[in-house]
């Protein structure tokens, strides 16, 4: 605070200084000189090493109405203004405009000195989606929460930075979930200072309670001891058990990407309408209020002795990999999350160049020899070839694919397909899950890749195509029907393909991964009767696998990501993977590499330092 202080001079007009979460906030009177002198603030950060951000002080902040009538005389009528939100904790005017080009870059700071002046706010620009649905829904939670995250943010900050119980470094890793296994991924990192949770996951498919949810009961902490929680990543694979934690008493942050934030909102209420959750709007609610966002890339305190870096994973928008700094030097952690490793459409490489890694958590889906992905042109021609036939006979193509991740790579591909003519013009049907997910992804293009990105943020043209929901009845082909869930065990996918499933001129394309147990995988291993939804049903439709389009990394990139790694590892550790695969993935990068590896069970302690 004393550097702070000495730094800045009287014109700042600083109000006050507080701590905002793993941030400190500076508030002020003149916003335009902080604007104008940003270095100051570079200054500073540099020489305390923690982040700051200027706040504009609640006193000079017009009201909202006041506020909307001077940003909307502003932006040029061109520009298609949808909407404008404001972040009352953060001083942040949010704007939604169908032409972003027009006003900034999308994602970045707008910094008009003029708007800030007159209004009090800072203003932020977003492109806006074809649905404002999920974007509406979570700034009304955070309108309605001003005061409990004000307060939150404080206490959180309180935590991050008070002196150090002990110079002692330690620290060891338990396996709650996802170990030897897809689903549930969850791990607990404890030292002397801090008890940090790795994402918190269920796995939909299991039939024992046991096996379906995170082994808290062996974790040994209560959820008052837990002082963060980090999520990789959307799917309730690993963000499923989340809202359960506040359910029982958990009260801390919870850190992600911002598009982690909207997504996992999304697919856990999709999860209680399903009636399998153990909890609430509610809950999910207070996941929300105290998640807090960060940007990739960026360092950031988020226990006394514990800085974190998230990083693209490649996986679905928004998924990220954590690296976490333990100690003073004292060890580094990258747990990978879901990766790809290998650039798709809509998203980029997943991130590598880290400047040090002692041990890395890798993820093993597709860790055996024999789990090698065909080239995406080979992907692309096969499916053009299976859509084409089935097309071409007035049928109807169905893929169950996530609500996130592979639904938008194929939204894009099917659209480049038939503007190629490489497959005839037809309906591509969605389920309401993936055009509102689809929506998340046209708002945030500054995480899908910089083709995608370009398009969205520099003209009219939508990537997606053009977003038709899909009713509960399907109409008569040709059409395209993009479902979830993926493994058919739950969603509109069961539904879709009970109507397809007796017509012989329709067909099924398998594309993601397929759980061990789930019909899905019984039909990709050759069962033409199954159950869906408690009804037996004969599989009469075409049934096509297509490799390529995967989110998960193969063998071969698996392999390449960990070579590609200086220094060299210390240890690795497989998770989310069948034992076989983790086991396989495990004993080849031991061999190869002459690293130290382990693929461990669920409720195994590993001791990291």
């Amino acid at each position: 605070m004393a550097v702070i202080l000495q730094s800045l001079p009287q014109e700042a007009a600083l109000t006050k200084i507080e701590y905002e979460g793993p941030r400190i906030a500076l508030y002020t009177r003149n916003p335009v000189y902080l604007m104008q002198n940003s270095q100051l603030i570079s200054n500073m950060v540099n020489s305390i090493k923690k982040r700051i951000v200027i706040r504009t002080d609640e006193s000079i902040r017009k009201p909202k109405p006041e506020s909307i009538d001077i940003i909307s005389k502003y932006i040029p009528k061109e520009a298609g203004l949808a909407a404008i939100h404001f972040d009352a904790v953060v001083g942040e005017a949010v704007v939604f405009a169908k032409k972003p080009w027009m006003l900034a870059q999308v994602g970045e700071d707008f910094d008009n000195v003029d708007l800030a002046d007159k209004t009090g706010w800072r203003v932020r620009i977003r492109k806006a989606p074809h649905s404002m649905a999920a974007i509406d829904n979570f700034y009304r939670i955070l309108d309605e929460s001003v005061v409990e995250r004000t307060k939150f943010y404080r206490e959180v900050g309180d935590k991050i930075f008070r002196d150090k119980l002990s110079e002692e470094a330690e620290a060891s890793l338990t396996s709650l979930g996802g170990f030897a296994e897809v689903g549930r991924s969850c791990m607990l990192l404890s030292t002397r200072e801090s008890k940090v949770l790795l994402d918190c996951g269920i796995n939909e498919t299991a039939k024992d309670p046991l096996s379906s949810f995170p082994r808290f009961d062996v974790a040994g902490a209560n959820m008052s001891e837990i002082d963060a929680v980090v999520i990789t990543h959307a799917h309730l694979d690993h963000t499923g058990f989340l809202p359960n934690l506040f359910k029982y008493g958990y009260g801390g942050p919870v850190y992600c990407t911002e598009p982690t934030i909207l997504l996992m909102e999304m697919l856990q209420q999709d999860y209680v309408k399903s009636g399998r959750a153990l909890y609430s709007d509610r809950d999910i609610e207070k996941c929300m209020v105290h998640a807090i966002p960060l940007t990739q890339g960026i360092v950031t305190d988020i226990a006394p002795d514990i800085k974190l870096v998230l990083s693209n994973s490649g996986h679905i928008i928004g998924s990220a990999s954590i690296h976490l700094h333990i100690g003073n030097g004292d060890h580094n952690l990258v747990y990978t999350g879901d990766m790809k490793f290998g650039k798709t459409v809509t998203l980029e490489n997943a991130y590598w160049n880290f400047p040090r890694v002692e041990t890395m958590i890798i993820e093993g889906t597709y860790g055996g020899k024999e789990d090698i992905v065909s080239p995406r042109e080979e992907a692309e021609a096969a499916l053009a070839a299976s859509i084409s036939s089935t097309l071409a006979s007035k049928g109807r193509v169905l893929i169950p694919v996530p609500e996130v991740g592979i639904s938008q790579e194929l939204l894009v591909v099917l659209n480049r397909l038939m503007a190629n003519g490489r497959i005839p013009a037809a309906k591509i049907l969605v389920d309401g899950m993936i055009a509102e997910a689809t929506a998340v992804c046209e708002a945030y293009p500054e995480f899908l890749s910089r083709e995608i990105r370009q398009v969205i943020t520099e003209s009219e043209q939508n990537p997606f195509g053009q977003i038709s929901i899909a009713d509960d009845v399907l109409p008569e082909g040709p059409l395209i029907i993009l479902a979830h869930s993926s493994m058919l065990f739950a969603g509109p996918s069961v539904s879709y393909l009970k109507q397809i499933a007796g017509d012989n001129s329709s067909k099924l394309i398998l594309v993601s991964y397929q759980a061990v147990d789930t019909p899905g995988r019984q039909i990709q291993e050759g069962s033409r009767q199954v159950v869906l939804n408690s009804e037996n049903v004969s599989i009469q439709c075409q049934v096509e696998r297509i490799d390529g389009f995967t989110s998960h990394s193969d063998y071969n990139q698996l392999m390449a990501y960990v070579s590609r790694l200086r220094p060299k590892l210390r240890k690795v550790l497989v998770n989310h993977g069948e034992r076989p695969k983790a086991q396989n993935l495990a004993s080849s990068i031991n061999k190869i590499f002459k690293i130290q590896t382990q693929h461990p069970l669920v409720q195994e302690a590993i001791k990291l330092l």
